[in-house]
């Protein structure tokens, strides 16, 4: 597939460049990307969640009745799972939702979605550029000059600029990631992917030698 590139204004500078087949042309596999997603988000989860049992609750451990004799049943703790401010039985405990995802896999899902971004024409490509200094109005003038600005965006870098990430990072539609940080998560979360020049050679360079 072959894109035009623009320049930071939005115009098309003239030039083409030429989608790798073996990173935007693949077969793309459904489930590698649903685990990779799944992996995400099961480590966004803090698992932090819990509850008191029994031994935890503080109250008195005084046999609160007689064992025989009152026509009811034996009861001997006020902590007990069958009263009002007992304990839990078994409630929920501070757990880790990780899980291990094979590398042949995430690379997988990532060529998979990438190749789902070409198909749908949702990827752009831009002269490299940086900006002066932070200023969160370039980014919007940036993104207004593509006519992305109403729509999730994810621009990705070849490196980290520290002036064009911290333009972006008050606009809760515009996300800015390096080549590493290219997950299949955030490449489906975003309606436009901006790549550019060196940002996009890197990254097949990067697939091309796994």
């Amino acid at each position: 597939m072959e894109l035009s590139i623009y320049n930071i204004e939005g115009k098309d500078t003239g030039r083409k460049v030429q989608l790798s087949d073996t990173v935007f042309g693949i077969e793309p596999n459904d489930h590698a990307i649903y685990l990779d997603v799944k992996q995400y988000l099961a480590n966004q989860r803090q698992g932090t969640h819990k509850s008191k049992e029994r031994n935890e609750i503080a109250g008195s451990t005084r046999k609160i009745k007689r064992q025989k004799g009152t026509g009811g049943a034996r009861a001997g703790s006020i902590k007990s799972p069958l009263f009002r401010g007992g304990g839990r039985i078994f409630g929920p405990q501070p757990r880790d939702y990780r899980f291990k995802l094979n590398k042949k896999v995430k690379r997988l899902a990532r060529l998979s979605t990438l190749t789902y971004k070409a198909l749908k024409n949702e990827i752009i490509v831009i002269e490299d550029f940086t900006f002066e200094a932070p200023k969160t109005k370039a980014y919007v003038a940036f993104l207004n000059n593509l006519k992305i600005s109403d729509v999730k965006t994810m621009l990705v870098l070849p490196e980290v600029d520290l002036n064009v990430i911290h333009s972006a990072r008050n606009l809760h539609k515009a996300k800015v990631v390096t080549n590493n940080g290219l997950i299949a998560y955030n490449i489906l979360n975003a309606k436009a992917l901006v790549f550019t020049e060196s940002s996009l050679q890197n990254l097949e360079q990067q697939f091309n030698q796994q």
